[in-house]
This record gives C-alpha cells, sequence and structure tokens, in this order.
C-alpha cells in the first residue's frame, strides 16, 4: 500500500536556528525520507526574533530540501488565524518540528492542525503534557521532565556538532596561513564597539606579527560603507577615542575587499554567509557574548571573548522581560545602562560567566572572557599570547569539541521524528 502524504512542518526563528539546526535536519530528512515532493513535503515557517537580521526566509529558502517558506513578518497572522500568507494546503498527516522559538508554538500549531509534535530541546523541555516526543541534546534536559514524561524524550545530542562535522568534510582548515577571525557583530550597538576595537586590535596583531592575516566577517544585512563608518571618528564617539580605529575601505574589482588602517595594514572583509566555512581557516577568533559564541563553540575555534565596558548599554540581547525593556523605546537606553552596570557589579563580585562554551562547561572558563574597561592593547596582548603558543590553541580547542559532545543529532532526530510520523495519529 502506497504509504500517505506527509508534511513536515518546521518551526525556526533566528539565523542561527537555521544555519546550524535546520540545514543539517532538512538534509537529513531527505536522507531517510526521500526527494519525492508529492510524498513528503518540507515547509519551514519563521517565527519573529530579538537577533533576528530579516533574511532568514532567504537562507531557508537556499536549501534544496525545503519545499516552502513562510517568513517571520506573517508569523502572529498564521498562529492566530491558522493561515498562511500564501493560504498553504497541509496533508492530513504530519509533524510540526520544533527547532527554535517559543516551544508554546509547536503545541498550539500542531494541534490546530491534528499533527503529531517534536521538540528539540537544547536546554529546557517545556509543554511535556501535549507533546509527543522531545529530542533532548543531553540527559540533564531529560532528568528535568516530570518523571510522567520522561518516557516521551530521547537523548539525540546536539545539533551543532553536526555542523561542525559538516564544516570539516567540505573545508578542512587551512593551515598554511595564519588568520586571526573578528567578528564584530550584526546591530547597531555591538558594532559601536566592535569594529573601531577590532581595527585597531587588527592593526596591533599585524604590527607585532607580520605573518597573521586578519579578516572580519561582516553581517548579510550590512553594507560595507555601513560597516566602515563605524570607524569614523566623525560618526563615532568610541573611534574618535581609539587612534588605531581609523581606516579607509577599499573595494577593488578584482581582489576582495578590505579595510586599509593609517599604518598600511589590510583587514579583509568575508561578506559570504552562512559563515562556517571562513571561520573553519582561523587560527584563534575575538567576538564577543552573544549566538556568534555558540557558533565558534560548534566549529571547535579557539576564541577570546571581549567585553569592552566602554559604552555600558551596548549589550541589550537578554532573554526575558529585561531584553523586552532594554529595547523599547525611550525607556531602553537608561533602562540598559541601569541593568547592565548592576550585572557588571555582580559579575566583578562572582565572575559570572556569559559565552555559551563556559556555560556548557558548567562555569569552567575554557575560553577567555575579557570584561572590563580593557583597552585594544590588552585583547591584542592575549591574542598574540596564543598565537605564539600553538599547544594553548590546541588544548582550547580539545576542551571545545569535548563540551560539545558527539556528532549525529541531526540523524537521530530524524528517526525520531519518522517513528513519530508512522505512530497512528490520536
Amino acid at each position: 500500500m502506497t504509504p500517505r502524504p506527509l508534511d513536515i512542518l518546521i518551526l525556526s526563528n533566528g539565523p542561527g536556528e537555521v544555519t546550524t539546526w535546520v540545514k543539517p535536519v532538512v538534509q537529513e530528512l531527505r536522507r531517510q525520507l526521500g526527494d519525492e515532493r508529492a510524498q513528503t513535503r518540507i515547509s519551514v515557517i519563521l517565527s519573529p526574533c530579538p537577533n533576528a537580521m530579516g533574511n532568514e526566509a532567504g537562507i531557508a529558502l537556499g536549501f534544496p530540501e525545503v519545499d516552502r517558506v513562510q517568513a517571520a513578518e506573517h508569523f502572529n497572522r498564521f498562529l492566530i488565524w491558522g493561515k498562511t500568507a500564501e493560504n498553504w494546503d497541509w496533508h492530513p498527516q504530519g509533524v510540526v518540528l520544533f527547532l527554535g522559538g517559543d516551544q508554546l508554538f509547536p503545541v498550539i500549531i500542531g494541534k490546530r492542525l491534528g499533527y503529531k509534535i517534536v521538540i528539540y530541546a537544547e536546554w529546557a523541555a517545556r509543554w511535556a503534557r501535549w507533546v509527543d516526543a522531545f529530542g533532548a541534546m543531553n540527559a540533564q534536559v531529560r532528568e528535568a521532565i516530570a518523571p510522567a514524561n520522561q518516557h516521551k524524550c530521547q537523548i539525540v545530542g546536539d545539533l551543532m556538532r553536526d555542523l561542525s562535522q559538516q564544516a570539516e568534510a567540505e573545508n578542512d582548515q587551512n593551515c598554511d596561513q595564519e588568520i586571526v577571525g573578528i567578528l564584530p557583530g550584526s546591530k547597531k550597538l555591538k558594532l559601536t564597539q566592535g569594529v573601531p576595537y577590532g581595527v585597531a586590535i587588527a592593526d596591533l596583531i599585524q604590527t607585532a606579527r607580520p605573518q597573521t592575516q586578519v579578516a572580519m566577517l561582516v553581517a548579510p544585512t550590512l553594507t560595507l560603507d555601513t560597516l566602515a563608518s563605524y570607524a569614523d571618528p566623525q560618526m563615532s564617539a568610541i573611534a574618535a577615542q581609539i587612534p588605531q580605529s581609523r581606516v579607509t575601505l577599499v573595494q577593488p574589482e578584482t581582489n576582495p575587499p578590505h579595510l586599509l588602517t593609517r599604518t598600511g595594514h589590510k583587514i579583509w572583509l568575508w561578506t559570504d554567509y552562512p559563515h562556517h566555512h571562513n571561520l573553519r581557516k582561523c587560527q584563534i577568533c575575538l567576538t564577543t557574548i552573544g549566538a556568534s559564541t555558540a557558533e565558534l563553540g560548534a566549529l571547535g575555534i579557539p576564541m577570546i571573548v571581549a567585553i569592552p565596558v566602554m559604552q555600558i548599554d551596548a549589550m541589550r540581547a537578554w532573554d526575558g522581560l529585561p531584553g523586552l525593556l532594554a529595547n523599547f523605546p525611550l525607556l531602553g537606553t537608561p533602562f540598559a545602562k541601569a541593568f547592565n552596570t548592576v550585572m557588571y557589579q555582580i559579575y566583578q563580585r562572582k565572575r559570572t560567566l556569559w559565552a555559551w562554551p563556559n556555560i556548557w562547561a558548567d562555569g569552567e572558563e575554557i575560553v577567555p572572557e575579557l570584561v572590563g574597561d580593557f583597552t585594544p592593547q590588552d585583547y591584542a596582548a592575549v591574542l598574540l599570547d596564543y598565537l605564539a603558543q600553538p599547544e594553548k590553541l590546541a588544548q582550547m580547542r580539545g576542551a571545545l569539541q569535548r563540551v560539545r559532545g558527539e556528532t549525529g543529532a541531526a540523524k537521530r532526530l530524524v528517526e525520531l521524528v519518522v517513528n513519530v510520523s508512522s505512530r497512528e495519529l490520536r
């Protein structure tokens, strides 16, 4: 008997989830369920995310395994009324697979469509009474579920480790060049600090080690002119305080674009997105707290996490109510200054760690977090110390690989989805 057509509806949200969770899962879905689109249809619906860059739908549409995508701006209408912007039809049988956002969303949508509900639970598994199955990152997630529902939870591992394995297969790390990557961020408040600091640090590194190449990774939402403007002392108060941050943007017709520092050093501008294959070329990266630390950790790339407090209101990516208030018009800036000042004082007393690899390691600082009134010279000195001691880089790389766990999470998660989809509908 011919199997009934199956809809796989993936719910996701931000750029990190789309590139590091959705991509390996849809590839594995096609491997296990086949490429017959009339038989298995894969849809991606995005929900709003405070860290979104606006092109997540385009990225998902670029995955050949996906049949259709709906952007985040249409999500609320779909959640409330059950109608997509293009009035999609749905097969009678399907699975809602959660890969980012609020775990309540798949419960609401799955019950409306009459589909089974599978949630990938990285840190917590919620709404267990109404969910058919959880694919958990580790045993701690399963143990936190009420005993009556723990049978619904299977440990599948970490999807981001699959990203690391794929990146290794596609582009082995280039050992012929010594490259330092700088990730200044994608939002204004991070770029305001990240670009002038990054330029000054790049200049100091290349002065001390002429053989070292430095590359700055450019978010897809930024133009090169906009990026360079953050290093302009006439446009940025922070840049005005850092003389080494002055640059000229060079965009030749044949060679890659770059920033030229006042001492004549080049900072290559990498615009390809996702950045994974370029990141694999780097011996070490400089970044700040946020999703980039998770991405670098998943790839096993050593990093220094810089959190300068020259502009105390720059950090606004908090979860929950603090994150909402910090981004609220008028109220946001004074709240962010007050909240971050308090958090910095707590950090000084308790040495709280914020980079994801250190959180995964239960508070062990496997990647250095430099929080405080640090200068570009301070950050450059730490990077240069690591570059001069390859054994320290290897030690950090090994620690990152250990803390992320085994690969194969996408395969196990899709096996769970297939198993759930074959169960008789309630």
